[in-house]
Formats: C-alpha cells, sequence, structure tokens
C-alpha cells in the first residue's frame, strides 16, 4: 500500500510543485497519513481521505513558497574596486623594501600602524630621537625613490 501511495502522491505533487518541494510534500503526506491513521473511517472511501490530506499538504507549501518568495539578483550589482588599493599597498610594500630595516620598521609602525614614537620605541628598542631620524630619513629616501 505504501508503494501504492508513493507512486500516487509522486504523480500528484508532479504536476503542482517544483520537485525539491513537491518531494518534501509527499514525504509529509505519508508521515501524516502515518500519524493521523486513526481518524480513518473505514466506512469512508481512503482514496478521498488520502486526497484531502495531500490537498492540505500542497496548500501549506503554496502558501510557504508565497512568504518566502525568491528576489531576483541583479545583474549590476555595485561592488566595490579594491584593484587600486591592491596596486598601492604593493608598491608600497616594494618601496619600503628598499629602505634599511630600522626605517622600514618604525615607517610602518608610526605611519601606517598609528603608534606613537614611545611605542615604536619601546617595540624595536630604539631610542625615541632614533626612531624620529630614521622616520625622517626613511621618508625622505622614498621621495627620492618616487621621484
Amino acid at each position: 500500500m505504501l508503494r501504492e501511495l508513493d507512486l500516487w502522491l509522486r504523480a500528484y505533487y508532479a504536476r503542482r510543485l517544483p520537485y525539491p518541494a513537491a518531494d518534501d510534500a509527499r514525504q509529509e503526506v505519508l508521515l501524516a497519513i502515518h500519524a493521523k491513521r486513526h481518524t480513518f473511517a473505514a466506512s469512508k472511501p481512503f482514496g478521498a481521505w488520502v486526497t484531502a490530506i495531500a490537498r492540505y499538504k500542497w496548500v501549506d507549501r503554496v502558501r510557504d513558497a508565497s512568504r518566502y518568495s525568491a528576489l531576483a539578483l541583479d545583474e549590476d550589482i555595485a561592488i566595490e574596486d579594491h584593484e587600486g588599493a591592491a596596486i598601492s599597498a604593493a608598491a608600497l610594500d616594494q618601496l619600503l623594501g628598499r629602505l634599511k630595516p630600522a626605517q622600514e620598521t618604525v615607517i610602518r609602525l608610526v605611519k601606517l600602524n598609528g603608534l606613537s614614537i614611545a611605542r615604536a620605541a619601546g617595540a624595536t628598542g630604539q631610542s625615541a630621537a632614533l626612531v624620529k631620524i630614521n622616520i625622517h630619513r626613511g621618508l625622505k629616501k622614498l621621495s627620492t625613490l618616487v621621484s
């Protein structure tokens, strides 16, 4: 009987719902028939009882689909262009790589990461005065490299 019900439900929902929803509805009906089998009256036609359950599950699926309608995606979705930033970051890394390591480190810490002179001095082991000198000399060399 389950095989016959399964075949009938597949055909019933194939005409009414897309495949994934039809398969889910078919399974729900089979579970509902099992759960509500005590409500079936032997004096009434079995087919009408099954058809009523299938119809109610179909209506539930249609209601759910109308509540959660799919949104069409616009082909012209605006996305940020990061190409310029990536190229600039690569060029900056290449330029900083041409400096002395002490200059590169303090320029990254103070100018790019926003650390104070005192914190950069603590992080690198240089004096505050030496950090300032390395930043000045490093920026001067960068300006000559760019020009």
